[in-house]
């Protein structure tokens, strides 16, 4: 029996996985180098990255941490006199002119991007391919042009500066944005579940209703709080179509000009004033933190929504 296994010829599998084995041991001296060096290479541009961004967290908590208190966030702006040239008083109407803006560009935008991102992921026509190349464009666009194109269709068209063109701007901006994460998160719902909902002889409406949108919520509502996110912080479109100076009175009415956090930061920035131009960093960090809570929200919220699913 030796004798015949003997006379067998070679395993041509066994000897190709000895060759692929002495290959991997004659290159593992160099694939180890490339690997420790592209590693490396990796946590240089990390450090790099990070050096801007935290000069910039630094600045913003060390010059504007101190001006952070309740009658900060709850009482009006004070304008700087001969008198007393280091009033500033708060920042009140600006935080609520900022939420009343963004909450009511987010009341159009978020159910017009849920829908038209499901179009997306449901049609194949090329009606919906056109739309999805228009999605596309907008998403890059300079948000300037949607803050040129509110002044000029209803800052012009009103003869005032409102509220209203600044949740026309932001809820174009936030269209897009929600449209596309919309569609990648009811992509990403799996086929079976669709084609067992129409086993069980559901119609497209349905299934698209209580099986997509479900499954896909956590997703959408990530997009949804990144794009408020998004808009809370933009300047550009708001700066063209709000007002042009800072008011110091109360104004919850989005017809008539308003004062929201960009537009104080910028006035305080450009200020003769230093008092003001101090300030200006603790408006900064304001936003900035209400970016933040957004930002971490959304996170919190998906994480929270995907457990609940998965249990």
């Amino acid at each position: 029996m030796s004798a015949v296994i003997t006379g067998l010829p070679p395993d041509p599998i066994l000897e190709r996985r000895q060759l692929i084995q002495l290959r991997a041991s004659q290159s593992l001296a160099r694939r180890t180098l490339v690997s420790r060096v592209m590693t490396g290479l990796l946590w240089a541009c990390l450090l790099v990255t990070l050096v801007p961004l935290g000069s910039v967290i630094v600045a913003l908590v060390g010059k504007g941490a101190r001006f952070l208190s309740w009658s900060f966030f709850t009482t009006l702006p004070q304008l700087p006199s001969l008198l007393s040239l280091n009033r500033i008083g708060g920042i009140g109407n600006a935080v609520v002119a900022t939420l009343i803006i963004d909450a009511l560009a987010g009341l159009v935008a978020v159910p017009t991007g849920v829908i038209v991102g499901l179009y997306l992921a449901e049609a194949t026509s090329p009606p919906a391919r056109f739309l999805r190349s228009i999605v596309e464009i907008m998403t890059g666009m300079p948000s300037i042009l949607l803050g040129v194109f509110a002044y000029e269709y209803f800052v012009v068209q009103m003869k005032s500066y409102s509220g209203v063109a600044a949740v026309v701007a932001l809820g174009m901006l936030m269209v897009p944005f929600i449209a596309r994460a919309a569609e990648i998160a009811f992509r990403a719902v799996p086929q079976s579940l669709r084609e067992a909902a129409l086993a069980l002889g559901a119609r497209e409406s349905r299934i698209a209703r209580r099986v997509v949108v479900p499954t896909a919520l956590p997703g959408v509502t990530t997009g949804v709080l990144l794009a408020l996110a998004r808009a809370v912080g933009e300047t550009a479109p708001v700066l063209l179509v709000v007002g042009p100076t800072i008011s110091n009175l109360w104004n919850v009415n989005p017809l008539r000009p308003m004062t929201p956090l960009p537009l104080l930061i910028f006035g305080y920035a450009n200020s003769e004033y230093p008092s003001q131009r101090a300030a200006a960093w603790g408006v900064a960090l304001t936003l900035v933190a209400l970016v933040v809570a957004l930002t971490t929200m959304s996170r919190l919220i998906t994480g929270r929504m995907r457990r609940e699913r998965h249990h």
